[in-house]
């Protein structure tokens, strides 16, 4: 009927083989319908229809300056756009905004016969009875009073009910779970069937080229926003009793500070929102749960270096003023830095006992299993709820995206049905576009490498000024040069500038990003993401890492010694390690990173929304605002954006990357990535449920390729950590001599001590031999006839002088030995757990067995009864017509 009716007053115009109605009145009431002054209403004025979906438009006709040309083309293709829904059989309904008359919001409605004819295309899986089967059992059932005090208030959230569910299908109607036609279609579902609709609804054919899709409308400014409604306010419960008030029990029970100990209610989320972003919360609970037993171990692992820090006779010996006050050490740079005194570093080898100690190695290897059985519990998990939201075969039932069915246009043949289907492009052309999208990729991480470089050019020459300048403010005197070295100085500064170039080519890469995974055209939307992760990724990696890599595997690895200096681009000198090495320093790296990124984020994700819309809200009639209706309060919510919870989920694996490749490092990161995903998980369910308008709910099988990135980064892990005990501590070097007191040459300190160390782990340089790029001797005259610097070398007047001593080669032997020890260890471990562990529990497998026998029973059986019930009212007719032809009279 409402088809009939748009197409009685359709008119052929110039839009490209569209109509358009004769006038924006045609399908609604006149002079547009008057809200009827019930804020959370959610139907249209009749009071029967349900909103699912709301479109919001600038009447161009009230515009201050209308540009006659512009404005009628974007009143035709709205035209033209709305006149195809009503003919795909939605309904519209118009009203003015109440605050500003130029906004105009069209309220869509899907009739039982469309939610039912899509669901069908769509696959979706719909109640065919209850389910009889327990799918929640929980470990903790013997501690339930300790447990409820952490659960949400079942009398507040009630359990949904399960059913068991199969994909929809109109002809088997009857077999389906349908009590009330208003509520079968829950209002996500709704929501998720009218935006497919509108994603696939033609506006414009112009050159043979389809324009269609709500997204391109919004993008062209044509519409303002597109948009499901939330069910009532965040803070105070509808008065409307036949709302459910979802929204004001999330606020209450999830987003709410007192709430934060409470678990989440992951089926609540998941009705309102829809599985993506369930299994996102789900994800990161599950993520912040298992971070729990890793912070215990880091802080254990902390404070066991911070209590044996005073048996750290190494660092006696550094900071005592007859050994390290003794100890000249070679200057770091040419002509400009001075001689300095090993005592200089005292605090800094003090802070390195901390975290340079063998709880250190006990955390790196804690870590390598802790990251096995966090993913392997994490699959499990993901299968149960995958079960539990029917989303098991997900994968299969996906649409194609509208922007790759718009696109095809060549006909190759299907190599399993042997068909003819459409395609966007031949097999020749889609290695064209991976191959033009690689190099693009490539091209960015290039540039992220040489920003870097531009990096260590400033850490190598602003060292020479801090040496100098500190030199001189110092005077001589202790405290300055007790709390800030050249080598401090030049860290935490390059971290800072570090931190500030991330953020910029992070903000300029997200764009290119999105053109090339545009340009590549993925064929579903889980394609699509899938391809935008690993691109985003490859970049963050690098961004973000590369510092980190540097300071831990290359600086002070190859810097020569005085006589005889390694230069990078040929003119500045490579920068050195502390003489502890350069721990400390990617500790300091990873802190300013992670805490700075914690910060700008926060920044971002509330600050931000946060003042939007207190501006929004400022802009709105004072006296109009308890009667503004709900889709009005909406649209002046912030939204969302066009990749959802992409950046959430980036934020977390970059952080989940700092937890477990440099851990060994810094034990207390766990224990910040605890505190910071608590706040997290709320922050992000108070900024959903109050300051942005309800996304589309869309379904998901699992977190995507988040899944083998993770997989990966843990893999690596294993080796970075290792190595970085190895080559960036000093615990090796001072293992050998520890177990070496009997092994000449440096077999002279008592049995199994440290004593000594300072000394044999310092070389010795004459200053004659100085020489520099500039002067033969820049230290010719000096009053120290020689120095000391970090290396295991042959001292001068040696027949190898300044050549590496046997020493050096045990430590190398050893620091290989240990490398290859500790991964062949971690990675039998993590090899062990993944066997022993299945994917699937074997309680989901019989559950997902079972539903899928007993749906498949219940469907044949329904059927048969069906075909039984049939056939006997044929054979009735039949014996009827057999029993009136015998009783006929034979001249009949």
């Amino acid at each position: 009927v409402f088809c009939a009716a748009a197409l009685e007053n359709l008119e052929q115009t110039n839009v490209s083989g569209f109509g358009s109605l004769k006038s924006q009145q045609d399908f609604r009431t006149p002079e547009f319908e008057e809200f009827n002054g019930k804020p959370d209403s959610l139907y249209f004025n009749d009071g029967q229809r349900r909103i699912d979906f709301v479109l919001v438009y600038e009447d161009e006709s009230r515009k201050e300056t209308n540009k006659k040309g512009s404005n009628e083309k974007q009143r035709r293709k709205r035209q033209a756009y709305e006149s195809n829904l009503i003919c795909d059989g939605l309904q519209l309904e118009a009203t003015r905004s109440l605050v500003d008359d130029k906004l105009v919001f069209v309220k869509v409605h899907a009739p039982w016969e469309v939610l039912c004819t899509y669901a069908e295309i769509m696959h979706i899986k719909l109640p065919l009875k209850p389910n009889d089967l327990k799918t929640r059992s929980s470990a903790f059932d013997n501690f339930n009073w300790f447990t409820k005090l952490l659960q949400v208030d079942e009398s507040i959230i009630k359990p949904e009910q399960e059913f068991f569910t199969a994909p929809f299908e109109k002809n088997r109607m009857n077999d389906f779970y349908i009590q009330d036609r208003d509520t079968f279609f829950n209002p996500a579902t709704r929501s998720r069937i009218v935006y497919f609709i509108l994603s696939r609804i033609m506006y414009q054919v112009r050159d043979n080229v389809k324009k269609f899709g709500i997204n391109k409308l919004v993008n062209s400014g044509i519409y303002k926003a597109a948009f499901p409604l939330h069910d009532c306010n965040f803070s105070t419960p509808s008065e409307d009793l036949s709302c459910p008030n979802e929204r004001y029990l999330l606020y209450r029970e999830w987003a709410h500070p007192r709430s934060i100990y409470k678990k989440q209610p992951l089926d609540l989320i998941r009705k309102y929102y829809g599985e993506k972003i369930g299994i996102y919360f789900a994800w990161l609970g599950y993520y912040t749960q298992m971070l729990l037993l890793a912070a215990i171990v880091g802080v254990a692992c902390f404070l066991y270096g911070y209590f044996t820090e005073d048996n750290c006779t190494w660092s006696k010996e550094v900071c005592d003023p007859n050994i390290g006050g003794q100890i000249i050490m070679c200057p770091q740079c040419d002509n400009e830095c001075p001689f300095w005194s090993l005592n200089v570093t005292c605090e800094s080898s003090k802070k390195l006992c901390i975290f340079d100690s063998f709880g250190t190695l006990v955390f790196a290897v804690f870590m390598g299993v802790w990251v096995t059985l966090f993913l392997e519990f994490w699959k499990r998990r993901q299968a149960e709820l995958e079960y539990e939201w029917d989303t098991v075969e997900l994968q299969q039932e996906e649409q194609a995206r509208p922007e790759y069915e718009a696109r095809c246009t060549h006909v190759v043949i299907n190599e399993i049905t042997q068909e003819e289907e459409r395609v966007p492009f031949t097999t020749w052309g889609k290695c064209i576009r991976v191959t033009l999208c690689a190099s693009a990729v490539f091209f960015w991480i290039l540039l992220i490498i040489a920003s870097v470089i531009g990096i260590i050019v400033y850490r190598l020459s602003v060292f020479v000024i801090f040496s100098v300048n500190l030199r001189k403010i110092s005077n001589g005197t202790d405290p300055i040069q007790k709390y800030v070295t050249p080598q401090m100085a030049t860290s935490i500064t390059a971290s800072l500038i570090s931190f500030i170039i991330i953020m910029i080519l992070n903000t300029i890469y997200e764009k290119v990003a999105i053109m090339i995974t545009n340009f590549e055209l993925p064929r579903t939307q889980t394609d699509y993401e899938n391809s935008l992760t690993m691109k985003m990724f490859l970049f963050q990696f690098v961004n973000y890492y590369s510092s980190c890599f540097y300071i831990a595997f290359f600086k002070g690895k190859f810097v020569g010694y005085p006589g005889d200096p390694v230069y990078w681009l040929g003119k500045y000198r490579n920068e050195e390690c502390d003489p502890g090495g350069c721990l400390l320093e990617l500790t300091t790296q990873l802190i300013i990173i992670m805490g700075g990124k914690a910060i700008w984020n926060n920044i971002q994700e509330v600050l931000l929304p946060w003042v939007m819309n207190v501006f929004g809200r400022c802009r709105t009639v004072s006296g109009a605002e308890k009667r503004t209706p709900r889709w009005e309060q909406d649209y002046h919510l912030q939204p969302m954006g066009k990749l959802g919870l992409f950046y959430e989920y980036l934020e977390m694996i970059i952080q989940f990357g700092f937890v477990t490749l440099f851990v060994a490092s810094f034990p207390l990161a766990p224990l910040l990535a605890l505190v910071n995903n608590i706040l997290e998980i709320r922050v992000d369910a108070w900024k959903l449920t109050t300051q942005y308008r309800r996304m589309v709910p869309e379904k998901a099988q699992d977190i995507g390729a988040w899944q083998p990135i993770m997989q990966g980064i843990a893999i690596l892990a294993v080796v970075t950590n290792a190595m970085i005990i190895a080559f960036t501590s000093d615990m090796i070097p001072r293992l050998v001599y520890y177990w070496s007191f009997s092994i000449p040459p440096y077999g002279d300190h008592p049995d199994y001590s440290m004593e000594g160390y300072i000394n044999i782990s310092l070389s010795i340089f004459n200053t004659a031999d100085f020489k520099s790029r500039v002067k033969e001797n820049p230290y010719a005259g000096s009053k120290y006839d020689t120095c000391r610097y970090r290396d295991f070398r042959y001292p001068p007047g040696h027949p190898q002088e300044y050549k590496h001593n046997i020493y050096y080669w045990h430590v190398i032997a050893a620091k290989l030995a240990f490398i290859i020890v500790m991964e062949h260890i971690i990675y039998s471990v993590k090899f062990f757990i993944s066997y022993t562990i299945p994917d699937v529990s074997k309680s989901t497998k019989s559950k997902i067995k079972r539903e899928k026998y007993l749906t498949q029973k219940l469907l044949h059986e329904n059927h048969l009864k069906d075909m039984t019930k049939n056939i006997g009212v044929i054979a009735e007719k039949m014996i009827g017509a057999v029993v009136d032809n015998n009783l006929r009279p034979k001249s009949d």
